[in-house]
């Protein structure tokens, strides 16, 4: 099969599909390494809502992918950056998001991001104003019966004076959670708001910052997921975790050896970019927990060119390139997001992103997503 794709200068060249889809797999009870999948919601095409307002959610198309998911035996990363959580989806929107999956998939590994962002920013807000919110957020999920990520908090960014400040919120809010939590250290590069966090303008002290928030609370922490893109700051970090506690990698660009690991340990995962990559990344955990690291390896490598393009500058943007191949794979019946998000990427980042999918064998029917890609090519006046 082939398509006519232009370059950056509009001139067409024919592209050939290589018609290799990958092989399904479903991983099994007690995998190499817990996986989650940080799973983007669907928008309600039909709203009349404007797209800087609130948002309207597809709810089936949204829960149907979390089928997929769980189908596949990925854990599901609920209401996180990945879903466009502070950045379309709102509180009261991410909460019936919660809901609803605990209700469709109530045993399912299923972890809710919780965090502040119900907060209106434009206010200058108290330690004591953040953590009440962290608090709240934790009572509604958990009332739910879910399981909690905390996320980090741009009011609390705005509102600390330093490492005391995060440590005193944190310990508090674990102090509430009924179960071990997962910590969620997002960088600046997915989020600007979040620079300095911690309380650390560089890593070093940052890090020391949130090891001394999970030291402290060592039995209400099941793990820390770190995206900063970085592999060797993961590496440090995860050296340095107490014993028993996880470390999860939010490293978009190095996943492959940081899941596989070394002599001294390695990361689980909780990955926007396994929303895409979801049927590989089931496959490759699969191979691994039967000790066929090459195989691992010979399916996730050649994903990660795919990745990087996704989650380039600027990062937080990568949701387009998710759900642009959640409509090329049939997952969805256009490309419309939360947020009139499906504009932040130009022409030639789509039409890559279609090449190096294809090259992955991450194009489920071909034939249906070249007819989406013409579509999209001739909104673009191809």
């Amino acid at each position: 099969m082939k398509i006519a794709l232009p370059d950056a200068e509009g001139r067409l060249a024919e592209y050939s599909l290589s018609g290799n889809a990958i092989a399904g797999a479903a991983l099994g009870p007690d995998p190499a390494r817990v996986v989650y999948s940080a799973a983007h919601v669907v928008a309600d095409p039909f709203t009349v809502n404007e797209p800087s307002g609130r948002a309207t959610v597809d709810w089936p198309k949204t829960l149907e992918f979390r089928r997929y998911l769980a189908g596949l035996g990925l854990g599901i990363a609920e209401a996180m950056d990945t879903a466009q959580r502070g950045m379309g989806l709102d509180w009261a929107g991410a909460l019936e998001l919660i809901r609803r999956t605990k209700a469709e998939l109530p045993d399912a590994l299923v972890a809710n991001g919780c965090g502040t962002d119900h907060l209106d920013l434009s206010r200058s807000h108290s330690i004591d104003d953040v953590r009440r919110a962290y608090l709240d957020q934790v009572e509604a999920v958990q009332k739910l019966g879910g399981r909690i990520i905390l996320m980090a908090s741009r009011a609390l960014v705005r509102a600390a004076r330093g490492p005391d400040d995060y440590i005193s919120v944190y310990s508090d809010v674990l102090d509430a959670c009924d179960h071990p939590v997962i910590l969620h250290w997002l960088g600046d590069m997915f989020d600007p708001q979040l620079a300095g966090y911690w309380g650390g303008q560089t890593f070093e002290p940052a890090m020391q910052t949130a090891l001394a928030v999970i030291e402290a609370s060592v039995r209400k922490v099941d793990g820390i997921k770190i995206s900063l893109l970085d592999k060797d700051k993961e590496i440090v970090m995860r050296r340095l975790l107490p014993a028993g506690v996880k470390m999860y990698t939010g490293d978009d660009f190095n996943y492959p050896e940081l899941i596989e690991g070394d002599e001294q340990g390695f990361s689980h995962a909780l990955l926007g970019i396994f929303d895409p990559l979801a049927p590989v990344a089931a496959f490759a955990v699969q191979r691994l927990g039967e000790g066929d690291v090459s195989a691992f390896r010979a399916t996730l490598d050649p994903t990660v060119p795919l990745a990087r393009l996704i989650f380039r500058e600027p990062t937080q943007h990568y949701k387009t390139g998710v759900v642009f191949l959640a409509w090329l794979n049939g997952f969805q019946d256009h490309f419309v997001m939360l947020n009139g998000a499906q504009a932040m990427r130009p022409l030639p980042y789509f039409t890559e992103v279609f090449r190096l999918a294809d090259q992955c064998g991450l194009l489920r029917d071909p034939e249906v997503a070249v007819t989406r890609m013409k579509r999209l090519l001739a909104v673009y006046g191809v």
